[in-house]
């Protein structure tokens, strides 16, 4: 059976609009990796330090949270180990909560602006999923 004039006129339509919409999000895909670099030197850049509620253990981490200095009050060596331990452990903790809010505040940005792109399989049914390359998989399941 032939396709008529108007069919074709209207699968055409349809592909304009999909290769529309497939070119805006490539598009946005792009200004996103863009982005990556920004991204990447800002969470390189971050410090948090974070002091126990007695003043004699100063911690700072990076913006996943890894210890990269502390520092000891002299008044924090006449104390037990334990008294000591423990308040590393405090400061090392409230330290990286500041990381961790830190990194989320940085990276939401560019969180939303990849929730605000349709994915391929939304246009085209069947189609693989380009959220797969942006989104982490939880090899822990299973």
């Amino acid at each position: 059976m032939p396709v008529d004039r108007w069919e074709r006129d209207g699968l055409r339509s349809a592909n304009s609009g999909i290769r529309n919409q497939v070119d805006y999000i490539l598009d946005a895909l792009a200004e996103q990796r863009t982005h990556l670099a920004q991204v990447r030197d800002e969470l390189a850049a971050v410090r948090c330090t974070a002091e126990s509620a007695d003043k004699l253990v100063a911690v700072t981490v990076d913006a996943a949270g890894v210890l990269v200095d502390v520092r000891f009050a002299s008044a924090a060596l006449r104390g037990t180990p334990e008294q000591l331990g423990r308040a590393v452990t405090e400061a090392g903790r409230q330290a990286a909560r500041l990381a961790r809010d830190q990194h989320a505040a940085i990276i939401a940005p560019l969180v939303a602006d990849a929730e605000a792109v349709p994915d391929l399989p939304d246009l085209v049914p069947g189609a693989p999923s380009l959220r797969a390359v942006w989104e982490p998989t939880d090899d822990s399941a299973g």
